[in-house]
């Protein structure tokens, strides 16, 4: 909104010129999206509390959680969507859809989040919105949003492959007449994968919100690349129109991020719930596809993958053989059944988060 104002001012005053630079935008997205989400939280906390809109613990979960979190509340997820939102409005170019798809998915995911959470505290269960309805609301949003991109032009049915230079599979060239739709379904599996692998990661304080804030960081480098003529061409990497645009939301992102932790860090004051965790997956998703690094994502996203991935091999181990690879699932568990501090367990995922973001960097010049 900002950049539409003021930069027709720029042939007045030298000063507005700044907002035409993505890098000067995306650098106060991210203070506006953290100031606002810095002040909402004390308030907020206050009112879910008065509220009793509280996390509902597990009774199958470790001893410690039950003891230490119940009556800390949730949705916290909130005020990080609001501020996201309001600092991707103001500094990013509204006339790229890139950037509207993005906020679309942000807020369908959330709002799906939201019911969730709000049956949980309703009915005083950690059930909450049956299992096949999520699936169903997750690939109907991104679905909706990827069919308009697909139709628009805006998103191409190609993968790239990273390690490889200008190597991608096209989804049209295979000979298949509407083959290329392929394309929105396997979109849809990396929104819907990308959330739930968020969601499961949102067992302690602060683990989540670590990896998030890398993952937003990281696509932030990958979308200036990605919408940059010269540095796309340099470093053999897809071209997309506009992509710059989601360096402005990915660091908006990172600023929430920073806000929330503030409050959720051990001991947490509130936890994101599903209104976070799912809209957070679905934008580090939506990132992934807008700015063509899905295979990359699983490096990126590698905390989320390890977390998806153990549930899987746990559930198909005891289906099985009746055996438990993990004392339990997802992994995170597993450590505190070890008896690992949650603090140790944190800040080694987030370790192991940077670690892979700068693995998945060094992609761009092995090519």
């Amino acid at each position: 909104m900002l950049y539409h104002l003021l930069t027709p001012l720029a042939d007045q005053h030298q000063f507005f010129n700044l907002f035409r630079y993505i890098t000067f935008r995306t650098a106060w997205g991210m203070v506006t999206s953290l100031a606002i989400c810095y002040a909402l939280y004390p308030w907020f906390i206050n009112y879910m509390k008065a509220k009793r809109v509280e996390q509902i613990i597990r009774d199958d979960g470790p001893q410690e959680h039950i003891e230490n979190k119940v009556g800390t509340p949730t949705m916290g997820g909130v005020p990080m969507i609001l501020s996201i939102a309001i600092s991707t409005l103001l500094w990013a170019r509204l006339d790229q859809p890139v950037v509207w798809m993005a906020l679309a998915i942000l807020l369908g995911y959330g709002a799906l989040g939201f019911i969730d959470d709000w049956k949980k505290v309703m009915q005083r269960s950690s059930d909450g919105l049956a299992g096949r309805w999520k699936l169903v609301g997750q690939f109907g949003i991104g679905g909706g949003v990827l069919a308009y991109g697909f139709v628009t032009g805006v998103i191409s049915p190609e993968l790239s492959l990273p390690f490889l230079k200008n190597t991608v599979v096209d989804f049209s060239q295979f000979g298949v007449e509407g083959l290329a739709w392929a394309y929105v379904l396997f979109g849809m599996v990396v929104l819907t994968g990308t959330s739930n692998a968020v969601n499961l990661t949102d067992g302690l304080d602060g683990l989540a919100i670590g990896p998030v804030m890398t993952s937003g960081l990281t696509f932030a480098i990958l979308a200036y690349i990605a919408g940059n003529t010269k540095f796309s061409g340099y470093l053999s990497v897809p071209y997309v129109s506009g992509a710059g645009e989601l360096a402005v939301f990915s660091v908006a992102i990172v600023g929430a991020g920073l806000g929330f932790l503030w409050y959720n860090t051990y001991p947490a004051q509130i936890f994101m719930g599903d209104v976070g965790s799912l809209s957070l997956g679905g934008a580090l998703g939506i990132l992934a596809i807008l700015t063509k690094n899905e295979i990359l994502l699983v490096l990126v996203g590698g905390i989320f993958v390890l977390e998806a991935v153990s549930v899987i091999l746990q559930v198909g181990s005891y289906k099985l053989t009746g055996k438990r690879i993990f004392l339990m699932a997802p992994i995170h568990h597993h450590y505190e059944k070890k008896g690992w501090s949650e603090p140790k367990i944190i800040v080694r995922f987030w370790i192991i988060s940077i670690l892979m973001a700068l693995v998945a960097l060094t992609t761009l010049k092995v090519r």
